[in-house]
């Protein structure tokens, strides 16, 4: 890993702070489903959702969570090529996992695999792909 000295493990902490106050202020995103999934959710339907909004939200979400994940990935390794494949995996991922959420969210009889849109919907909302790619690049890095 390339770092410029102290500058660049504050910037990290910074971004890893920012990207745990996404988290401690998710109230403030069109979510009905973190009250729905806080409670016995295998039992019970869907709650009405106003999918406009959600898409939105998550799409707010998820590009904050994504731009801090990528200014992580930039302060850990500083590479060009690094940053650029974040991009378009990150595009490519929200793109694919918002259509299946779409999905599983209005069609009648994929509604029911709540557990389905629980895992769907932690990856849109949360910085899972960071603990993916920060090893993957590393790697990449000690054996080009």
């Amino acid at each position: 890993m390339k770092h410029s000295g102290i500058f660049s493990y504050l910037m990290i902490f910074i971004l890893l702070v920012l990207l745990l106050a996404v988290r401690y202020f998710e109230g403030l995103f069109y979510d009905p489903l973190i009250a729905f999934f806080k409670h016995d959710y295998l039992n019970k339907n869907l709650p009405e959702i106003h999918t406009g909004a959600l898409l939105l939200h998550l799409l707010l979400r998820y590009t904050l969570n994504t731009l801090l994940s990528l200014g992580v990935i930039w302060y850990l390794f500083k590479e060009k090529a690094y940053l650029r494949f974040g991009v378009y995996f990150y595009t490519s991922a929200f793109l694919l996992l918002s259509a299946l959420l779409l999905l599983f969210i209005l069609h009648p009889a994929l509604k029911k695999q709540v557990f389905t849109i629980f895992y769907i919907r932690r990856f849109l909302i949360q910085p899972l792909f960071l603990l993916l790619l920060i090893p993957a690049f590393y790697y990449q890095q000690k054996n080009p």
